[in-house]
């Protein structure tokens, strides 16, 4: 990731724009979870804690500016969202695991109330606060497996044991009509 200083009056040449816009572009593409805030009030040991917090689950915490990012969107699941490019927007990408990036950024929101959470692109739909906030409710990607796992696992142990009962039933009768013909 390169370096931009957003500072006031900083002015970006046309070619450091595409670089943003392109590499911007590319994380939205390949990106399972972006999530937008409000980072208004946050102080920057605040927002390195938020970083720093939501690096340890391999996401990246972003605050670029609303053009640049209008039109990285362009071409990818986000600009489904490309309304929310309006005031301070910070953004949370995640690559792997779109359950646990609601999570991060949620549980940061309730530790500091001056996050606020806006809407997210979970998977490529759109998604209000409230619904990454059941989003976040979900058990972690591992054990979801695990549970349809098990639901595939208990109607085949039933149909062996059924099976089993009539093969076990067979077996008794033919050993109980062998005992009463000797």
């Amino acid at each position: 990731m390169i370096w931009y200083p957003w500072g006031r009056g900083c002015k970006l040449n046309r070619s450091e724009k595409k670089e943003v816009i392109n590499e911007l572009r590319e994380e939205f593409g390949r990106a399972k979870a972006v999530i937008f805030t409000d980072y208004r009030g946050l102080t920057v040991a605040e927002l390195s804690d938020l970083r720093s917090l939501l690096r340890e689950g391999n996401f990246e915490y972003k605050v670029v500016k609303n053009t640049l990012a209008g039109l990285a969107s362009e071409g990818t699941p986000v600009y489904a969202a490309r309304d929310s490019f309006r005031g301070p927007v910070g953004i949370a990408i995640g690559y792997e695991d779109p359950v646990l990036a609601a999570k991060k950024v949620l549980e940061y929101a309730k530790k500091n109330d001056k996050l606020k959470v806006g809407i997210g692109i979970i998977e490529g739909s759109v998604c209000a606060a409230d619904e990454l906030k059941s989003v976040a409710e979900l058990p972690p990607r591992k054990v979801l497996l695990s549970m349809v796992a098990g639901s595939f696992k208990a109607p085949l142990g039933k149909l062996a044991g059924a099976l089993n009962a009539t093969l076990s039933k067979f077996v008794y009768v033919m050993e109980a009509i062998k005992n009463k013909k000797s």
